[in-house]
């Protein structure tokens, strides 16, 4: 699984550059549906019912069942009852929060009178944090070519490998702190919000049940 995501990582630019073209469009489509709700697009309530007890449900074989629902039944008119966009806009969440987390990390790097050992375990958990964004970004990529394919289980898989892959990164951000002498400030600023990114990545890893059981 490692050997994977490192091989991707040495992939030529030409190639890297079409990822992040498909990428891009995968985010564009995803944004196209999933809309704010005016007023004058109201949803009708048993709907919204029936689509809010489809993603509790699927949140209930998550990990962390109520970081689940909080973060996509926001999104119920978008999702439905459709497994694929629910996985979709887990994905969709998931490197939004790993993008903020990403950011937060980087803010601790400006911060006066950090150790030579905080500094040092500032940047690689930023360097970590950062392969977990490019490999979920890769899932949904892979995601973006599931819908009707012939080896949609063989796709899932891969989906799997990626999202196991950034859940790892992460983790190995957080075991940085082992045995180190670091900060009250640096300890829970990026303790707190990669717990929150694992959270969300391993409940992503789990909702792929909801896909395999559909292929």
């Amino acid at each position: 699984m490692e050997a994977a995501a490192r091989s991707w990582r040495r992939s030529s630019s030409s190639h890297s550059l079409f990822q992040f073209f498909i990428f891009s469009l995968a985010i564009l489509l995803l944004m196209l549906n999933v809309p704010t709700v005016s007023a004058s697009e109201t949803t009708n309530k048993a709907s919204r019912k029936t689509y809010k007890s489809f993603i509790k449900k699927a949140c209930n074989s998550a990990t962390y069942p109520s970081d689940c629902y909080k973060s996509l039944s926001k999104y119920a008119p978008a999702i439905k009852t459709d497994p694929e966009k629910l996985y979709r806009v887990s994905l969709f969440v998931t490197i939004k929060a790993a993008r903020k987390t990403s950011s937060s990390i980087s803010t601790l790097w400006r911060l006066k009178g950090l150790s030579r050992t905080e500094r040092a375990i500032v940047r690689d958990c930023a360097s970590t944090i950062s392969y977990a964004i490019d490999e979920m970004k890769q899932s949904l990529t892979v995601m973006a070519n599931i819908q009707g394919a012939d080896h949609k289980s063989e796709l899932i898989e891969n989906i799997r490998t990626w999202v196991a892959a950034a859940l790892t990164d992460e983790g190995t951000c957080t075991d940085e702190f082992d045995g180190q002498k670091v900060s009250y400030e640096v300890n829970k600023n990026i303790k707190k919000t990669v717990l929150n990114l694992s959270k969300l990545t391993s409940n992503c890893l789990a909702l792929l049940n909801t896909l395999s059981n559909r292929s």
